[in-house]
């Protein structure tokens, strides 16, 4: 009997996020605009990380920056 292999969440969500990356990075090499956009975000991403690494209760912190991201995504629509 064979067995059916199963993929793992993590490792689905890994592989997800590597499609994305690799998109992401293709489009900014390609397109000037794209590439200053991800300069932009990777920029927001640092100082969100930074403030978050600078709490005590970091849970707490990624969720108030996670919420704002959600906000400013939904308020772009």
């Amino acid at each position: 009997m064979a067995e059916t292999a199963r993929i793992g969440y993590r490792a689905a969500m890994s592989v997800l996020l590597r499609q994305i990356a690799r998109y992401v990075a293709q489009k900014a090499a390609s397109d000037p605009e794209a590439r200053e956009k991800a300069i932009k975000a990777a920029r927001g991403v640092v100082v969100e990380a930074t403030q978050i690494a600078k709490e005590d209760d970091r849970a707490y912190a990624a969720g108030r920056a996670f919420r704002r991201a959600f906000d400013k995504l939904q308020s772009n629509r």
